[in-house]
């Protein structure tokens, strides 16, 4: 397909997310212009309305739209932490309600990717998938040696819209450069560099093996193994988990799972992840992480997996260490050696409260109160106006999503577990040795 072709269809969608974000934005701002006149209480239950009204228009549009549109609604609807909750309760929907494709649509492209007719492959084959999400869905099958496996699809021409919504999104922060301050360039790029690779099923059957290798120490974390007879470049074949979706806690309370418990392997898996390995699962929102009997966590989705080079995870260990350690001037070192850049140089005065805000919006104590989120947000803010960012390393947009899927969590159950104690363990000045398999090998030609 032609540049100009994908600028069609870019334009097209961009013109129906542009009507929904004016409705949206319109409504806000004529909702503002009468708060005086409306009085505090009407205005915070019109106010409420209009966050409902609002997120249903978001979730019909990606509905509507489909592609990265989804994506980004899904990190939206993980978010409980920075929304109201109207949003998050009604884009939520989108971690395992997005409506399948039927399977008269999809079981031509299936065996199109096996080579041979489904049954020739399984021997049952479920036509209802037992998720779908923005690229793929997954359905539940059975091989003929009787093993029980998840079979992810990708759908058809899916690389079509992931291009137009990669144009449309460089618009849209090309417009947003020219009202805020904040830089959002490196955040296209990294999402530029890696949705892609996130359609290519023996690319994620790679870093499937490689975290698991990683993670091998750790009998609490599991991860599905590869079945790469049934694995093709548009479908992945692995062993089905048969878990609880993270967030629903009732479900974990009721199989006797210790939320608090599982939440910390949680922090420590991304966190020796990050830190001590620099090499992680970069797509942790909830319809991705599932509780298992024996406070046992399950990870899935191995499509966006990222890499820091070692000296970006020296200089991120460094930045961490400086925010939950005793020396600010690590986070100046940190900052600038990762690649940070600032309007004007950073000093020890703006370390020291950029340390006090990140340390008080990961205490337990935090994630209790929304009033004190806010509260760190605003600091946050005031911060950033003083000494406006001009520019940030890709890599930390990743592991901001990582973070705030963590945070985001522990403000919904109310968790006891201190984010700030878990980088620490784990932000060594050297990495342990980590079993890594390198790219392009299997675990078994490693």
């Amino acid at each position: 397909m032609s540049v100009p072709q994908l600028r069609d269809i870019g334009v097209v969608r961009l013109g129906y997310a542009g009507a929904v974000a004016a409705r949206i934005l319109g409504g806000y701002k004529a909702l503002d212009a009468r708060a005086q006149r409306l009085g505090e209480t009407i205005y915070a239950e019109r106010l409420q309305r209009h966050h409902l009204k609002s997120a249903r228009r978001i979730y019909r549009g990606t509905l509507r739209l489909q592609g990265l549109m989804i994506k980004i609604g899904q990190t939206l609807g993980s978010r409980p932490d920075l929304l109201p909750q109207e949003y998050v309760q009604v884009l939520s929907k989108l971690q395992d309600r997005v409506p399948p494709r039927s399977f008269r649509r999809m079981r031509p492209h299936i065996e199109n990717q096996l080579g041979v007719p489904i049954e020739e492959a399984f021997a049952e084959f479920d036509r209802m998938p037992v998720a779908a999400a923005s690229l793929a869905q997954v359905y539940r099958a059975r091989l003929h040696d009787g093993r029980q496996v998840a079979v992810k699809v990708v759908y058809p021409n899916i690389e079509r819209l992931v291009r137009s919504d990669l144009w449309i999104l460089k618009a849209i922060l090309w417009l947003e450069a020219r009202f805020y301050s904040f830089p959002l360039e490196p955040i296209y790029r990294e999402l530029a560099a890696n949705i892609p690779k996130e359609v290519d099923m023996h690319h994620e059957a790679q870093n499937m093996e490689a975290i698991a290798a990683q993670l091998a120490h750790r009998p609490d974390v599991i991860v599905p193994t590869v079945v790469h007879e049934w694995t093709r470049q548009r479908l992945l074949t692995m062993e089905y988990i048969n878990g609880i979706k993270i967030t629903d806690f009732k479900a974990i309370e009721e199989a006797g799972i210790d939320i608090h418990a599982l939440l910390r392997t949680v922090g420590e898996v991304y966190m020796e992840s990050m830190l001590r390995f620099g090499y992680f699962h970069a797509d942790p929102h909830p319809g991705n992480l599932f509780a298992l009997p024996g406070n046992k966590l399950a990870l899935l989705d191995f499509g966006l997996v990222k890499r820091f080079t070692p000296e970006f995870r020296e200089a991120f260990v460094g930045l961490a260490r400086g925010i939950f350690g005793e020396d600010p001037q690590e986070i100046v070192d940190g900052l600038r050696a990762s690649g940070f850049k600032y309007k004007k140089e950073q000093d020890s005065e703006a370390a020291l409260a950029m340390r006090e805000a990140f340390r008080a919006f990961s205490s337990p104590e935090t994630y209790r109160d929304r009033r004190l989120i806010d509260a760190v947000n605003d600091r946050l803010t005031a911060i950033e106006k003083k000494n406006p960012m001009i520019d940030m390393p890709g890599e930390i947009a990743l592991a901001m999503r990582v973070m705030g899927l963590f945070l985001a969590l522990a403000f919904t159950t109310g968790s006891n577990v201190d984010f700030g104690e878990l980088v620490m363990k784990y932000a060594d000045p050297e990495p342990e040795p980590a079993n890594i398999i390198p790219f392009g090998q299997t675990a078994a030609g490693a």
